[in-house]
């Protein structure tokens, strides 16, 4: 099985995943561990996952209520060495069993070092894994990815005093898990469900993947809340969202930000927090509205990694601080965030 990129690059390598053919964008991701995580997110939805981290399989795949959604999520996998021998006690199954059982196809052998390096150099390019070069290459960012993984009907979760309306953009099932709490009901709706006229006490605006303009009536929607005094907290996508909202725009970075170690500066304090991330769009600072202070940045290249209203109670960051994988250094978002709630309810 080969990988074809757009540009004409041919990686020839070794399946261990399922015999099929695939399209996507091809992505690289620095983890060193959590690739059971990363393969599960539905933010990866439409793309080729490159692997830096040499080695990949060698504790298997836990159960499934240690994944971030029902499924495998990316398009397909592409490593530099994979190991069937895996050993964990969680572990149920391999990897390679994992990708067979889920239709998706994977290739090891091949040098993921250089093929970082050419997406770093070129940007993410269109790819396919197969065995036979295709004709075109079919572009995931040209339909509406977050329709295709949000939830299809509104769940509630919890009983608790506190209502807040989730909007499932494709959001990790951590996030769920960080957001339930004695004292709050988590009302999960899908990504172009009309909240506005429910009963609430605050928005969370989940991760997803793909290119946030297209998802035209979460924009509005969150339009109206802001226009209510909601509080707001939103997460990647959610970042892009809420500023998109307020008449901000983005724009599409050169090859994104995945993996569990980038780090981001508070611009309150100077304090660095290591992060994990998935995403590549970003808000463009020079565009937001005189109101907001942009909270976070990326250390590497500068780029947007949180934003807060000075006067509204409204927050958003650009990383995971659900982790999962990755550092949990940022977690206290969300306790200011349940704190803040709770002043008010």
């Amino acid at each position: 099985m080969k990988l074809f990129l757009k540009d004409g690059s041919i990686y020839e390598g070794e399946s261990f995943g399922a015999s099929a053919s695939r399209f996507g964008e091809v992505v690289f991701n620095t983890g060193m561990t959590g690739y059971v995580e990363s393969l599960t997110d539905p933010s990866y939805a439409g793309q080729i996952l490159v692997c830096t981290y040499p080695l990949i399989g060698n504790y298997g795949v836990p159960p499934h209520d240690r994944w971030e959604s029902e499924k495998v999520q990316i398009a397909g996998l592409v490593v530099s060495e994979y190991w069937d021998e895996y050993s964990h006690h969680e572990a149920t199954q391999s990897l390679s069993a994992w990708l067979k059982q889920s239709g998706v196809p994977a290739i090891f052998g091949v040098d993921t070092r250089a093929l970082t390096q050419k997406l770093r150099e070129h940007g993410v390019l269109l790819g396919a894994l197969g065995d036979k070069k295709p004709r075109t290459f079919a572009d995931p960012n040209e339909e509406n990815l977050v329709a295709r993984v949000s939830i299809d009907e509104r769940r509630v979760y919890g009983d608790g005093p506190i209502r807040i309306i989730a909007v499932d953009c494709g959001m990790k099932e951590n996030i769920m898990r960080t957001l339930a709490r004695p004292e709050t009901t988590i009302i999960r709706v899908p990504w172009d469900y009309d909240f506005t006229n429910d009963d609430y006490d605050a928005l969370f605006l989940s991760n997803g993947p793909g290119d946030p303009m297209r998802c035209v009536p979460t924009i509005a929607h969150t339009a109206k809340a802001m226009a209510a005094d909601k509080p707001i907290l939103g997460i990647c996508l959610g970042n892009q969202l809420l500023a998109l909202a307020d008449g901000a725009t983005t724009y599409k970075l050169k090859y994104g930000h995945r993996g569990q170690n980038q780090p981001c500066i508070d611009m309150h304090n100077g304090r660095c927090y290591i992060t994990s991330q998935n995403h590549g769009f970003a808000v463009d600072a020079k565009t937001l509205p005189p109101e907001w202070d942009v909270w976070f940045t990326n250390a590497n290249d500068g780029s947007v990694e949180g934003l807060r209203h000075k006067s509204k109670p409204w927050m958003s960051v650009q990383f995971h601080p659900e982790a999962s994988p990755g550092p949990t250094d940022t977690a206290w978002i969300f306790d200011d965030f349940i704190a803040q709630l709770k002043r008010r309810v």
